[in-house]
């Protein structure tokens, strides 16, 4: 029966904004532009697999 569920490749990552130190969760096969909560300074942009952060990535959380 659990040969059926897989574990997911998908993961949500904690990521600090450069501009303003702001810390937010962002999916981390984001298919659009994720900007930051509180400076709108983009910190991903999608690929069509996982998103490319260009904020610092400060935890990966399962």
């Amino acid at each position: 029966m659990n040969d059926l569920l897989s574990n997911p490749k998908s993961k949500f990552i904690k990521v600090r904004c450069a501009k303003c130190k702001n810390e937010q969760i962002i999916f981390g096969n984001a298919s659009s532009v994720v900007a930051c909560l509180v400076c709108s300074k983009e910190v991903a942009y999608p690929t069509g697999g996982k998103a490319k952060i260009s904020a610092r990535v400060l935890e990966v959380l399962e």
